[in-house]
């Protein structure tokens, strides 16, 4: 079941009595900790016990979720750093009985919630343990987001805050924030008080509204060169002199957004496809498909001129032979006119 199927069923009353969350992206931990918190305690503090198996045996973790709850009908137990799931187990002052807990999940109370979390890239599959918990828990995949599940988890949120968000809104979002799902529900949270309840988010919205960082404004300053709009460029720019982004900085992020597209550019003439172009080069998955979509505009000639120029600005800045900002705006001038 996938992680968006879970949450949305949580959030309709749906709460099973055992997960078992793994995996290395901690937002979408956080996210499934604090909707099963508020679903399944109510929200209630004296209803929810913390855990940390690297601390405490888990047998006791098991005999506080067979304790009724004092406040409310259910209570929440979080234990987290389940260590004996791992191929080598990290060395403790004392013994986990992981039986306990496999007889726990086999049957577990209906006035608890038992959440496992485990924080790793994987699990020994072939643990007995592990076995019960596939077999008997929800198990709740928090994997680094693939690229195919940006989009549904736009429309998720979307929904949450009752928005819409345009197809070319959206596009923007999953390029620019698909490396930061925090940042990407922040901004959407944004949004939706902008727009109001029911409102639409479009390209423009976006555009007025999303938070400056120097990654992906390199990103746009990258977009107004190819579409030779020098006056977007450079309110670009002016921004970011605001927010004190050093010119230097900013020159290796250009460099690095044009450099990219001349690589791919490159492998996809050798008839290499985008995965084998990710794993090649070692990239995030988004930083390979926006490069394949912008080399299009260019020939390998044109990119490594481009290349050579913003070199040139970068030894001309590190010189002190032109103020900074100065040399950045001739750049921008000299690569939107060519």
């Amino acid at each position: 079941m996938s992680y968006i199927k879970i949450v949305n069923d949580i959030k309709k009353g749906k709460v099973d009595p055992v997960y078992f969350v793994y995996g290395t992206e901690q937002y979408f931990i956080d996210h499934i900790k604090k909707v099963i918190a508020e679903k399944a305690a109510g929200g209630e503090k004296d209803n929810i016990s913390f855990f940390d198996l690297e601390e405490i045996p888990v047998q006791e973790v098991i005999q506080d979720v067979e304790t009724f709850p004092f406040f409310g009908e259910r209570k929440v137990v979080f234990a987290s750093n389940p260590v004996f799931l791992k191929a080598k187990m990290d060395k403790l002052p004392f013994e986990h009985d992981v039986s306990l807990l496999e007889q726990y999940v086999a049957n577990p109370a209906d006035y608890s919630v038992l959440v496992l979390v485990a924080p790793y890239e994987k699990v020994d599959e072939r643990k007995k343990v592990a076995k019960v918990l596939k077999k008997y828990a929800t198990v709740v995949p928090c994997q680094p987001v693939k690229e195919k599940e940006i989009g549904d988890w736009i429309s998720s949120i979307a929904e949450e805050l009752h928005i819409t968000v345009t197809e070319d809104a959206r596009e923007v979002l999953e390029t620019e924030l698909a490396e930061n799902l925090q940042l990407l529900e922040e901004e959407l949270k944004k949004f939706a008080l902008f727009v109001g309840e029911g409102g639409l988010v479009t390209r423009e919205v976006v555009g007025q509204l999303l938070s400056q960082t120097a990654n992906s404004t390199s990103l746009r300053l990258a977009d107004a060169v190819m579409g030779r709009n020098l006056a977007e460029a450079i309110r670009i720019f002016k921004d970011l002199e605001k927010l004190k982004e050093d010119p230097i900085s900013l020159i290796g992020l250009l460099a690095f957004q044009f450099r990219t597209i001349l690589r791919v550019k490159l492998l996809r003439q050798k008839g290499y496809t985008q995965y084998q172009i990710q794993k090649q080069l070692k990239l995030h998955p988004y930083v390979v498909k926006i490069a394949m979509n912008r080399e299009k505009h260019f020939s390998v000639e044109k990119l490594e001129n481009i290349i050579h120029q913003i070199a040139e600005t970068d030894g001309t800045m590190k010189r002190g032979e032109m103020e900074k900002d100065l040399a950045f705006e001739m750049l921008l001038y000299k690569l939107i006119e060519q």
